[in-house]
């Protein structure tokens, strides 16, 4: 992004660690982003369900596109009051006293630990594969459940202890990335009350007070000692560190918040922070949320309220697994592929080279009609989490034929999304018990006028786009350290956030997107039992 220089302007450096990228921003107290960078991000996925990432490589990305911003001069070093961080959640990073990883981190998309949690949550009178006392206490104290696939840290932390039993003896404390990137900056250990929760060892019921709960260490076999201490969100944890302040080029009197889990500083960042007032994202992963002025769980469709970016108050949490890298994977590894990218581009800059692919399959796929002549995509390429659990379901595309175009397929994987999102639009419009009239739309899928068309139809809802919606965590990141420092109030924020543009839904196409929606649910009913046969955990 191009900025223009600064003085005396004060900042935020909002750094937002993604799975796929750090993105990173200044951007001043009352939410103007004033420049940007990017760093791509490796992602190792390994043939038993694991998925890893090295958090050295999340801090030196850092480091480099923190020099690019302020070599730039779109923002000046002293005009840096604040660091907040918006990052990807449910991971696990394992460190020494010294906080040195101790190995990959272990992040959401993870499964390995499946069949400990299982043992975990099994018990007397199952529901759902949960004991019904444990399921019971887990909603009483968290507002919500273990994800049975084992993507949660408490998956990731009961697989180092049954698998690892070494390592995990070895390890001082477990870390969410946010939590570890936070230490490396301030030397605390420390977590959120609204990062923790995905450990579910907390009692969540008093948004002032949060803390472990014994009950629920020794329920999950989680020991106390190897946790962080919690502050509450939107918290000062200090000044950087002199090291780090040294490596970032930054003053030592710069102030640390405690940051926010993607989901929850994208919904800071979308604008939408009245209660009821939903955002949809689409990223890597996609989800639908909204604050609420209560706790309530929906423990069968794999969401709840937990507590929020914002101190005081509850969000509706939820995810579906894969959004944006369904797309991703159709350019890379079906229609191109990385090493035809690299030969074939005339430009030395691979993401902009990928960029321009984008445009070029985003125009084939313009001239497809509505339906994508019934073609459709199924996006579960690494299983679902919700409105279903379920971590053996895979894609692929259905109704496929010799007519069938790249620009077919392409169509074909946005509506495909867009079906997924309408499904848990169904059950969170139950949860919140009112029709929701329109969603703000965030994320890379959101810079794609087409995309957003699609949803506004599929879903028909009206959608509004909001301005560089890729960098809404990064603005949420800000806006969550403002409050932080006293700079803003939470009623300001609605205003600070523009919307680019707004897409009605076009009820030319009401019919047939409502008659292939059923079919999509139709295709996950029919083939659950396929999938499940066909991607059952075999032994060695």
């Amino acid at each position: 992004m191009d900025g223009v220089p600064t003085s005396g302007n004060p900042s935020i450096l909002a750094i937002d660690l993604g799975t796929s990228a750090v993105k990173l921003a200044a951007v001043t107290l009352r939410g103007t982003i004033l420049g940007g960078e990017v760093e791509p991000q490796e992602l190792q996925l390994l043939p038993d369900g694991g998925a890893e990432q090295d958090p050295e490589a999340w801090w030196s990305a850092i480091v480099r596109a923190t020099r690019r911003l302020l070599d730039k001069g779109v923002v000046s070093a002293d005009d840096i009051v604040g660091i907040n961080i918006s990052s990807q959640w449910s991971g696990t990073v394992a460190v020494d006293e010294r906080g040195k990883p101790l190995r990959p981190a272990i992040i959401w998309m993870d499964s390995r630990g499946e069949p400990h949690v299982r043992r975990a949550a099994h018990g007397f009178m199952p529901v759902e594969g949960f004991g019904l006392a444990r399921l019971l206490t887990w909603v009483r104290l968290t507002g919500g459940a273990p994800s049975l696939t084992g993507k949660d840290p408490l998956g990731h932390i009961l697989y180092l202890k049954s698998e690892h039993p070494a390592l995990y003896r070895d390890t001082y404390k477990f870390l969410e990335p946010k939590d570890w990137l936070n230490l490396r900056l301030t030397g605390r250990f420390a977590s959120s009350y609204d990062s923790i929760t995905l450990h579910w060892v907390t009692d969540n019921r008093d948004l002032q007070r949060i803390r472990y709960d014994e009950r629920l260490l020794k329920m999950t076999g989680l020991p106390r000692e190897k946790l962080p201490d919690l502050v509450p969100a939107a918290s000062v944890l200090g000044p950087l560190q002199p090291e780090a302040a040294r490596a970032l080029g930054l003053s030592e009197k710069v102030q640390v918040v405690t940051g926010a889990p993607d989901i929850l500083a994208a919904a800071v960042g979308s604008g939408a922070v009245r209660d009821h007032e939903p955002h949809l994202c689409i990223g890597t992963s996609s989800w639908i949320s909204c604050h609420l002025p209560y706790k309530k769980t929906d423990v069968f469709h794999q969401m709840g309220t937990l507590p929020s970016a914002i101190p005081g108050r509850y969000l509706l949490t939820n995810e579906q697994e894969s959004a944006g890298i369904c797309l991703s994977f159709l350019k890379d590894n079906i229609l191109f592929g990385h090493e035809e990218l690299a030969r074939d581009s005339n430009t030395e800059d691979h993401g902009q080279a990928s960029a321009d692919l984008y445009k070029v399959l985003e125009k084939e796929a313009e001239r497809v009609p509505a339906g994508s002549d019934r073609l459709i995509f199924m996006p579960w390429l690494n299983g679902e989490r919700s409105p279903v659990d379920d971590q053996r379901l895979r894609g692929g595309f259905f109704n496929q034929s010799l007519k069938t175009t790249r620009g077919h397929m392409v169509r074909a994987v946005l509506e495909g999304v867009a079906y997924n999102s309408r499904w848990l639009f169904t059950y969170v419009e139950k949860f919140v018990g009112r029709r929701l009239d329109s969603l703000r739309l965030i994320g890379g899928g959101a810079r794609s006028r087409l995309w957003c068309q699609i949803i506004a139809d599929v879903l028909d809802r009206r959608i509004q786009q909001v301005d560089e919606p890729v960098l809404a965590n990064a603005r949420g990141a800000a806006f969550q350290a403002a409050l932080a420092l006293g700079h803003l109030t939470v009623d300001e924020i609605p205003s600070l956030v523009p919307v680019a543009n707004t897409f009605e839904p076009n009820p030319q196409n009401r019919g047939l997107y409502d008659e292939l929606f059923r079919e999509f649910v139709n295709l996950y009913k029919s083939n659950k039992a396929i999938f499940a046969r066909l991607n059952r955990v075999r032994s060695a």
